[in-house]
């Protein structure tokens, strides 16, 4: 939270389009949707949900010490009275604080998207340009209509810095988000075959995530991944759209950022890198080589936005991956312990098997094995039965001991699988759940990755709560 006030109540009502009832607070500190998580001084947005209206909760947010509860015209007909900024809609209100927030601020904006890797690098970009000054970012994956001008809006003006995700599942989703966010430096990871039973074909997801480009300002820049086969698509986008200033990162030699040699170990990754013209060689914090691809565009990004090059590729040796997205864990196990590592948040057939790559290389006790547990990689269209079927090659070349599956997709890939790689299979993740529990042995290292929609995520919560963390000046010799 800003020591100065993210808004002056006024401001916000101004910038709304709303007007004030009752006796709110003269300042915001912060702008919450969620009751559970606001606190005292901060302002809260009553959003109509697909699952909840957010009315109903505008009560809950005044007795916890909310500054103003942002409500709608229709609700507030009939409210008892309150600190109410009243408007006509509250997600709308919302969005109109976005851009208000944007203009105020002479910050230097960078948008990521892509099919995979979008939150890590938004993670990693943030923490090496916050090295440079103020910089305002995301806590979480908020890339949605509701998430972007959310963050929009919580950016503080005297920021220098502000980093973006922006994510879609359809066509035209990008589009209204980037023009908000009016980054410029827009970024994207990779294009993969993901949400392709939205889009179609893989090009028309290219053509989706070139939408990014629609919003960024005169004399912005892109970057994007020179090794996917859709690079001249989405050069031609961004010039299109009047970009004159392409950087391309990858393996490729025309890469203007290029990875010139990896070198992967357990716990971090050492790359050495050209970065338009200057050779670096830095560590990042967490294993993997989509991860060593990320931290490309991640100093292309830093070095466009005015960064120095030699700290922001010394501060990737301090990134770690989050929870959902790589996070590794030791857990007591009797006696022992086990790694677990959790990639529940999402999973397609790219990351999966960047996943299964890491899962193989991760060390464990002699006695130990290297377990994976899968749901169902949604949103893959008519191939879906296929292309998990065909996780089981991927699985077998990295010697992955037992795997273990959920979900009617996941079904294909057990069946694929060699009798002697096969843990257990059950139809949802709840099932799947005692299972996993029963199999564990101290000197395990275990994966966990499905779509958000296959429920991995409470698997992983589960194995954490029965499972205690070890702190990491305990994990010698724990296994």
């Amino acid at each position: 939270m800003s020591q100065q006030p993210l808004w002056t109540t006024e401001a916000l009502a101004r910038a709304m389009g709303g007007r004030l009832t009752g006796k709110p607070a003269a300042t915001i500190a912060d702008i919450s949707i969620d009751t559970r998580t606001l606190e005292a001084g901060e302002a809260y947005v009553a959003i109509r949900g697909h699952a909840h209206d957010g009315h109903a909760f505008v009560q809950g947010a005044l007795d916890k010490g909310a500054a103003v509860a942002i409500v709608s015209e229709e609700w507030a007909q009939g409210a008892p009275p309150g600190a109410y900024l009243i408007v006509a809609d509250p997600l709308k209100a919302l969005e109109k604080a976005g851009v208000v927030a944007r203009a105020r601020t002479a910050a230097k904006i960078v948008a990521v998207t892509g099919s995979i890797g979008k939150t890590s690098t938004k993670e990693a970009l943030a923490h090496v340009l916050a090295r440079e000054g103020r910089t305002h970012a995301p806590p979480k994956s908020f890339n949605n209509h509701i998430g972007v001008p959310l963050t929009l809006a919580r950016m503080p003006a005297a920021s220098q810095f502000g980093v973006f995700e922006i994510g879609m599942n359809h066509a035209g989703e990008i589009t209204p988000l980037t023009r908000m966010v009016k980054p410029d430096i827009a970024v994207i990871t990779t294009i993969e075959a993901v949400h392709i039973e939205n889009l179609g074909t893989i090009e028309a997801i290219a053509d989706a995530k070139a939408e990014i480009f629609a919003g960024v300002e005169h004399g912005g820049a892109a970057v994007l991944p020179r090794d996917t086969r859709h690079f001249d698509r989405l050069a031609r986008a961004a010039r299109a759209a009047g970009i004159d200033t392409i950087v391309s990162f990858g393996e490729h030699e025309e890469a203007d950022v290029r990875l010139l040699r990896l070198v992967l170990s357990a716990n971090c990754s050492t790359v050495s890198a050209r970065v338009m013209g200057t050779e670096v060689t830095y560590k990042i914090g967490s294993p993997g080589k989509h991860l060593a691809m990320n931290s490309l565009a991640v100093l292309a990004a830093a070095k466009l936005a005015g960064a120095d090059l030699a700290v922001a590729a010394l501060a990737l040796g301090e990134t770690r991956a989050v929870a959902g997205r790589g996070e590794r864990s030791q857990r007591r196990l009797g006696a022992g312990s086990f790694t677990l590592l959790d990639e529940s948040y999402n999973a397609n057939p790219v990351s999966l098997r960047a996943a299964i790559s890491v899962l193989a290389t991760t060390p464990k006790a002699a006695s130990g094995r290297r377990l994976a547990v899968l749901g169902d990689m949604l949103e893959l269209g008519s191939e879906g039965a296929a292309l998990h079927a065909a996780v089981a090659e991927p699985l077998n070349k990295a010697g992955i001991d037992l795997v273990f599956c959920s979900g009617p997709l996941m079904e294909n890939l057990w069946k694929a699988l060699p009798a002697h790689r096969r843990g257990a299979y059950a139809a949802t993740a709840a099932e799947l759940e005692p299972l996993v529990i029963r199999a564990l042995k101290a000197g395990d290292v275990v994966m966990v990755k499905g779509s958000r929609g296959s429920r991995m995520a409470p698997l992983v919560e589960t194995l954490k709560a029965k499972f205690p963390a070890i702190a990491p000046d305990e994990q010698q010799g724990a296994a």
